[in-house]
């Protein structure tokens, strides 16, 4: 008997009560849009977030279920792969979600990747900007220009068989996010970019499905010049490496 695909969608917080109930109702919505048997659970990986985030997931977990919602919290803040890392090793799905908190990447996209990944049996399905509808809303001009330029300089250098490097929407099947992961490095903003081009290093089967990524919502965006420093870096450690 075929096994039923389970998504466990991984979430690292870090201050986002204001966003974090948001976007737990939008991926409900959207992924009972698929079909009322689809299975999922979020896992919440805060942080140690001083602005109250773990005491609204836990109000969550109320509503909709300890099974369903897994509050997984770290003391402090230890970096984005090891929130995914940390939040993998609680995953019992055969496949995982990985997405912001902060509402720049909208559930109502989960959809589109889960059919993509079900018609090609691609082993990892990626959100785009950067192909024809996809899009950035609520950039300016000097910031769409910075990553636009960054992942155009990545795409010259790496060939990574991708257009959209530094995003970090996708949709993993659980054993190829364990082996990647295993094998990376970098720390922040590079992180996402090492994932996409040790995956297609490695052979593995790589999809797109077209997202407008919205600037954050509440908040306060997290780039800044030191991380574009630090993809500068990043970009050739990879070069040398992969």
């Amino acid at each position: 008997m075929e096994q039923k695909n389970k998504y466990s969608i991984i979430v690292p917080t870090y201050n986002e009560r204001l966003n974090i109930a948001l976007i737990v109702y939008l991926i409900f919505k959207h992924l009972r849009d698929v079909g009322r048997d689809v299975d999922f659970e979020v896992i919440v990986v805060d942080d140690g977030s001083p602005d109250g985030t773990q005491e609204v997931v836990k109000q969550l977990q109320k509503l909709y279920g300890e099974d369903r919602i897994l509050l997984r919290p770290r003391p402090r803040k230890l970096g984005l792969g090891t929130a995914y890392i940390h939040g993998l090793k609680h995953a019992s799905g055969n496949f995982v979600v990985i997405m912001d908190a902060d509402l720049s990447h909208h559930p109502k996209y989960l959809p589109s990747f889960i059919k993509k990944q079900l018609e090609t049996g691609a082993s990892i399905v990626t959100g785009t900007r950067y192909v024809k509808g996809g899009g950035v809303h609520g950039w300016n001009l000097m910031r769409k220009l910075t990553s636009r330029g960054a992942n155009v300089l990545a795409q010259t250098l790496l060939w990574p068989g991708v257009s959209d490097l530094t995003g970090s929407f996708r949709l993993y099947r659980k054993s190829v996010l364990e082996d990647i992961i295993s094998s990376c490095v970098s720390k922040g903003y590079v992180f996402q970019m090492e994932m996409i081009v040790r995956a297609s290093r490695k052979g593995y089967h790589i999809e797109e499905v077209p997202i407008t990524f919205v600037d954050r919502v509440f908040g306060s965006s997290k780039l800044g010049g030191s991380e574009i420093v630090e993809y500068l870096k990043g970009l050739a450690y990879l070069l040398v490496t992969t």
